[in-house]
């Protein structure tokens, strides 16, 4: 195969790869567009994790639900193993957890609703969307041979065992049975995804009405997105003050919230992909919903502070936030104009 004929087909999947990590942390403000030393950190993990969800779900014939299911595994990857955030007191010297600690477990109530919540939809299938709209007809094929899986497999696996590794020499927050807890949950849910239905709309009869508007699906997942990240309440001491307008709320009342819009959004999503007239216009509407609520979340929140580097000036954070914002709107749009000439 030439070159000319190769690119063209990897397009989707090397796109996939920036965009995740593009949209999980840079376009969430955590990290300036400037700082290439953790775009090249974040891409094998978010970008090939990204990909992999994506190849997986997709070569064997399941759709979304498996795919989010994959989605929340890989967030539980990278939060109980790589980083360890679920277990760090102080990541990146702020007190995370701190805010509705749980002691028998070892984590944060609010802080794992919203680790779960971020890399579910955010981080994993926020990209996916967008990238499989820009796909074309090659939206639901496999984008990747043998030999791209192989690389893209080694790189994940290669990124989590460095970082895993890193976290538990320098600073192992986690004790044995928690490790081992979390990879049973994570095996689990795995196995349940793999597991899921295939829905077959030639015999499965579609659900009364019509499927509302892309753009009413878009406001929805607006909605939802800035609701979920507003939730993340700190704590009246001010130990976790990334974002001045969250909403204060006991932890344990921030973390009913959560499993209640968890709750809330998937029957409604179940709801309206049943009916007719569901298309992929309606998906990358909730995408582009979901990478807005982000969007306009990078502005109060502050940035993680580095190690060795420290925050980044509110200036950079600000000018990196609006190009970023501006770099979605548009990806969003040239990704509509893609579906628009598809008729």
């Amino acid at each position: 195969m030439t070159q000319q004929a190769l690119l063209p087909r990897l397009a989707p999947a090397l796109g996939l790869v920036l965009l995740a990590p593009l949209t999980g942390e840079f376009l969430m403000g955590n990290i300036p567009i400037t700082d290439v030393r953790s775009l090249l950190f974040t891409l094998p993990l978010y970008g090939c994790g990204a990909l992999l969800v994506r190849e997986l779900t997709r070569r064997i014939g399941r759709g979304w639900p498996t795919m989010m299911t994959l989605a929340l595994a890989y967030g539980l990857i990278e939060e109980a193993f790589v980083t360890q955030t679920l277990w760090n007191p102080n990541w990146s010297g702020v007190r995370i957890l701190d805010y509705g600690f749980i002691p028998a477990l070892g984590l944060a109530g609010p802080w794992t609703m919203f680790m779960v919540g971020v890399h579910t939809v955010f981080s994993i299938s926020a990209p996916i969307a967008v990238m499989e709209t820009l796909a074309g007809p090659r939206r639901t094929t496999p984008w990747l041979g043998r030999l791209g899986l192989t690389v893209t497999s080694v790189l994940y696996a290669g990124i989590v065992l460095f970082g895993a590794v890193n976290s538990l020499v320098r600073a192992n927050f986690a004790s044995p049975p928690q490790l081992i807890g979390a990879a049973v949950v994570i095996a689990a849910i795995v196995t349940a995804g793999l597991r899921l239905p295939v829905h077959n709309p030639a015999t499965t009869a579609p659900l009364p009405g019509r499927a509302p508007s892309p753009w009413a699906a878009g406001a929805f997942a607006l909605a939802a997105g800035s609701l979920f990240v507003l939730l993340y309440a700190v704590d009246p001491t001010g130990l976790s003050p990334w974002l001045a307008a969250a909403i204060p709320l006991p932890a344990w009342l921030s973390v009913l919230l959560y499993l209640a819009l968890f709750a809330t959004v998937a029957a409604v999503l179940l709801r309206w992909s049943g009916r007719p007239g569901w298309s992929q216009a309606h998906r990358l509407a909730l995408a582009g919903g979901a990478m807005l609520a982000y969007a306009w979340h990078s502005f109060p929140w502050q940035p993680i502070p580095l190690p060795g580097e420290g925050q980044a000036s509110p200036a950079l954070d600000q000018t990196s936030n609006t190009i970023l914002t501006a770099a979605t709107l548009v990806l969003l749009v040239i990704a509509a104009r893609r579906l628009r000439a598809e008729g």
